[in-house]
């Protein structure tokens, strides 16, 4: 059974997904935009098919270069780890399935805007930038989620809309009809 934001009016519920599927959408336009633009360079590296190949390379620039070109990996898709889980508002969800769907789902469009680079002039497929896209959407869903849907529990739960655990729910036991049997 999918519970989402019940609790709250219907109309809260249609602007709070709504925003999260625009903010969704124009996240993923800036970054198709930033990452599929053709681009117009001498000469173009190789593909990195290697993991962690370029993070070490990365790392023997120097602190400042390493920290800016992985920071750069790590953010890109990282709003998606709040964004994914805003859309589909769900406020009761365990916090493990949620994680992984969310991070499956970030993985995936990192898979498709590297596989979508392969046409593009100028652009080069970096297996490493599929795991830091990856590994920045689980750290912003580990972030910002679990806090953001615990404070609105209580925000709710505050307010009277939420049933406490253990409290029967607001419509009562469901009716039984006796004389019907249950069918072969």
């Amino acid at each position: 059974m999918r519970q989402g934001l019940e609790g709250l009016d219907g109309q809260t519920v249609i602007r709070f997904r709504g925003a999260g599927v625009s903010l969704l959408l124009a996240h993923l336009l800036f970054v198709g935009w930033l990452t599929l633009r053709p681009l117009d360079v001498p000469w173009m590296t190789a593909s990195n098919l290697q993991p962690l190949a370029g993070i070490r390379a990365d790392l023997s620039l120097g602190p400042v270069e390493a920290t800016r070109r992985i920071g750069e990996g790590l953010l890109l898709l990282a709003p998606l780890g709040v964004l994914l889980p805003m859309a589909g508002g769900r406020l009761f969800v365990s916090p493990w399935a949620s994680l992984a769907r969310t991070v499956a789902a970030g993985a995936l469009i990192s898979l498709g805007i590297e596989l979508a680079q392969t046409g593009v002039p100028g652009q080069v497929v970096d297996v490493d930038s599929l795991l830091l896209n990856t590994i920045g959407v689980a750290f912003a869903h580990l972030l910002v989620v679990p806090m953001c849907r615990a404070r609105l529990r209580r925000k709710q739960e505050r307010v009277g809309v939420l049933p406490r655990p253990g409290d029967e729910a607001a419509q009562g036991a469901t009716p039984t009809i006796p004389r019907v049997g249950v069918a072969p």
